[in-house]
């Protein structure tokens, strides 16, 4: 028997879907994070000139909380001071560097759960034999720090200091420590120690002695009110700590 005109046409569509849910359309692909990172933040996030590409503890971190969230990963480079606003301003979805959560930076950004906690580390002229153990020690110096680090606020907040410079960069300041432009600088311990170690910053040495008092939790970080990202980030990172799949990357980079 002929089928109506019409009526062929329904089954024909009621058969197009029925296929389609049967073998399924194409599952959308996983969404890309653009993560926030600096070149400079060794060994947590910095740039490898032989292969030119963005390395360190934090690009690996993002990609093992990337993977367990079911996420893409692409890595955006930033001067350091430039990753909050890059973030407000959603040039870069989320921030994965050395930066401490700060009560100042919660105001504007929302924090996951720690990833590496550390604190600052006091650096001073290779040949300075001077016992310093607080900054209480440096009254009256020239010092300096990073802009944009919290460090800044902390050394000008003293209110002792001949000058507090900023730099740009950990490497600018770390030739002014060795030049003795300035007497001693301040930065993230784990970034300075593993870079004097790898001989990266010459004619300076950390101070043994110093005992930071800025210790502070790294994490990654989001935009204000993103709280389903939040929330399926903090999942992965419990993940990733529970499998051992964050001690292994610590343990890589050596912090």
């Amino acid at each position: 028997m002929k089928l109506p005109i019409v009526s062929f046409k329904r089954l024909i569509a009621g058969i197009s879907i029925v296929g389609s849910l049967a073998f399924g359309a194409q599952p959308a692909l996983s969404e890309t994070l653009k993560v926030g990172v600096t070149a400079t933040g060794i060994p947590f996030t910095f740039l490898n000139v032989q292969t030119n590409t963005i390395q360190g503890m934090m690009v690996d971190t993002a990609h093992a909380v990337a993977k367990e969230a079911g996420f893409d990963v692409s890595i955006d480079q930033n001067v350091f001071s430039a990753l909050i606003p890059a973030l407000t301003s959603k040039k870069i979805d989320i921030i994965s560097a050395a930066m401490l959560k700060t009560l100042a930076r919660a105001e504007v950004v929302d924090f996951s759960d720690p990833v590496y906690s550390y604190g600052e580390g006091l650096v001073v002229k290779a040949d300075d034999t001077g016992t310093y153990r607080s900054l209480d020690d440096l009254k009256g110096a020239v010092v300096g720090a990073q802009v944009g680090t919290v460090f800044i606020d902390m050394l000008k907040a003293k209110g002792y200091f001949k000058e507090v410079r900023s730099y740009d960069s950990v490497a600018d300041m770390m030739r002014d420590i060795a030049l003795g432009r300035i007497k001693a600088g301040i930065g993230d311990q784990p970034i300075v120690a593993y870079q004097i170690e790898q001989g990266t910053f010459k004619g300076v040495r950390l101070s043994p002695d110093y005992k930071p008092t800025n210790v502070g939790d790294v994490c990654l970080v989001v935009r204000k009110g993103e709280d389903a990202l939040l929330n399926r980030l903090n999942e992965a990172i419990g993940k990733i700590k529970a499998d051992g799949t964050l001690k292994n990357i610590i343990a890589k980079w050596g912090i």
